[in-house]
């Protein structure tokens, strides 16, 4: 369920009105066209009342067991949406998803930029700042933003609309949170960037088409975000990063990407949208993900390790591509004697 806190919702709004006014009026069946469209959410998370997609027989999964009122799909896809589900059949279901979430949620970058920056300077009179909170100079603090006791807000920093903080956090100087919910005893280092829009772009004949990204970034206790790090917030779901979890200068994490529970990612790493880690991972520096897969827990990356497909609990990863770490110095070692060879030759 996309969080209103952060993003506009304009309904609700009948099923019969939402198409139109995207564009797709014969999308809608005979029945059920005055049916309300109360938001627009993930399959898994979709409750009565949302509007969901699917284009993709990787989540037939999610379609089989969503609770969602609405559901735009191919007609290869149709026949198995649930009981009680109303099929808006569609060619190209993301893209006439999109159209729908433009019209149900109608802030756009620009639009929600400005809605940031309304009123003037400073703390905005209607955020709550707890008992013992420290704003340093230049801090901007947005409308029905919440801080908890304890937490300082460093030079500079940006906290915006409806962002919630814990207690005894720290943000540092130049910091950008928007669209955050960031538990207790968080600390994010100077100019780090948390839940800013996904890389999320439909390819076109006449260009790329932005997805909107209406998500959240979770930040769970005892998180602590690196210098200069960018964390995306979720294109329907959430970016979560777990517990303890501690992130390196200038990494880069994905939307819908969840991090587990003390986790260690070291600089220069990218995670790829949608990139699940395990529990007590480790990730050497310049590592990489590829996007829609799974790294168990327990599992140790070592630098500049590229992930391209799931890999089970405590794994022990190495090169480009990434494989067992012993088959990788095996390998190593069999292209350092083929290069002796060839010198003696």
């Amino acid at each position: 369920m996309v969080d209103t806190r952060f993003h506009h919702f304009a309904g609700p709004i009948k099923l019969v009105d939402l198409v139109s006014a995207a564009g797709h009026a014969g999308m809608v069946p005979a029945l059920g066209g005055e049916a309300p469209v109360h938001g627009a959410a993930d399959l898994m998370a979709a409750r009565p009342g949302d509007i969901g997609f699917i284009s993709d027989k990787r989540y037939l999964p999610a379609l089989a067991e969503t609770r969602a009122s609405f559901v735009v799909a191919s007609a290869e896809f149709a026949a198995l949406a649930p009981a009680g589900t109303l099929v808006l059949p569609s060619a190209d279901p993301y893209a006439d998803f999109v159209d729908l979430l433009e019209v149900l949620y109608p802030d756009n970058t620009a639009r929600a930029a400005r809605r940031a920056a309304k009123g003037p300077a400073g703390i905005d009179a209607t955020a709550q700042l707890e008992e013992g909170v420290v704003v340093a100079p230049g801090a901007v603090i947005g409308a029905n933003a919440e801080i908890g006791t304890g937490t300082v807000i460093g030079p500079n920093a940006v906290i915006g609309p409806g962002v919630a903080i814990g207690r005894h956090s720290v943000i540092g100087a130049g910091a950008n949170l928007e669209c955050t919910l960031a538990g207790d005893r968080v600390v994010i280092q100077p100019g780090a960037r948390t839940g800013t829009e996904g890389f999320g772009f439909l390819p076109r004949p006449s260009g790329a088409r932005k997805i909107p990204q209406l998500g959240r970034a979770i930040l769970q206790e005892g998180v602590e975000i690196g210098a200069n790090t960018t964390i995306d917030r979720g294109t329907l779901i959430d970016t979560v990063i777990g517990e303890g979890t501690k992130i390196d200068n200038l990494v880069q994490i994905a939307h819908n990407c969840r991090i587990g529970r003390h986790c260690q990612i070291a600089a220069n790493a990218g995670l790829a949208g949608s990139t699940v880690i395990g529990d007590y991972v480790l990730m050497g520096g310049n590592c990489k993900s590829a996007g829609f897969l799974t790294i168990g827990e327990h599992s140790i990356l070592y630098a500049g390790t590229a992930v391209s497909k799931d890999f089970p609990p405590q794994s022990r990863l190495a090169g480009v591509p990434a494989r067992d770490v012993k088959q990788w110095r095996r390998e190593v070692a069999a292209l350092t004697r083929l290069g002796r060879r060839s010198q003696q030759s």
